[in-house]
């Protein structure tokens, strides 16, 4: 069955860098037929989506927190999606999940709404740590 793991979190000073990377595996399609997306969530916080990436890379979309300082890229040949994350500050203190869109190959945009609906396949998360 189809399994998405997060992996590259951990603990950061503000203004440090990270870079997380998602792998996923057996889909149900080929990996490029999906748009793969990053999403945090706080605790006691809905979870929110923060960027997104077309099936082949040539589309990235970005939430308003995270445009400038954060970018999405992926490696179809390694089934691999990955978050560059620079410029950190403690508000980014979350677990980070990674997850494709069963819906198509395209950022739809619903990657950003409330449940990210399409988003099918999900990783278990990765934890990052801002400490000021």
């Amino acid at each position: 069955r189809a399994q998405v793991a997060e992996s590259g979190g951990g603990s950061v000073q503000a203004g440090g860098s990270l870079r997380l990377s998602c792998t996923a595996s057996d889909l149900p399609l080929s990996y490029a037929e999906y748009a793969m997306a990053w999403f945090r969530q706080i605790p006691g916080k809905a979870r929110e989506g923060i960027s997104c990436i077309s099936g082949r890379g040539g589309e990235t979309y970005y939430a308003d927190p995270v445009k400038g300082r954060f970018t999405i890229s992926r490696d179809n040949s390694d089934n691999t999606v990955y978050l560059q994350m620079s410029d950190l500050s403690v508000e980014d203190t979350a677990m980070y999940y990674c997850a494709a869109d069963g819906a198509g190959d395209y950022c739809s945009g619903s990657w950003s709404l409330p449940g990210a609906p399409g988003f099918g396949f999900w990783g278990p998360g990765t934890q990052v740590t801002v400490s000021s």
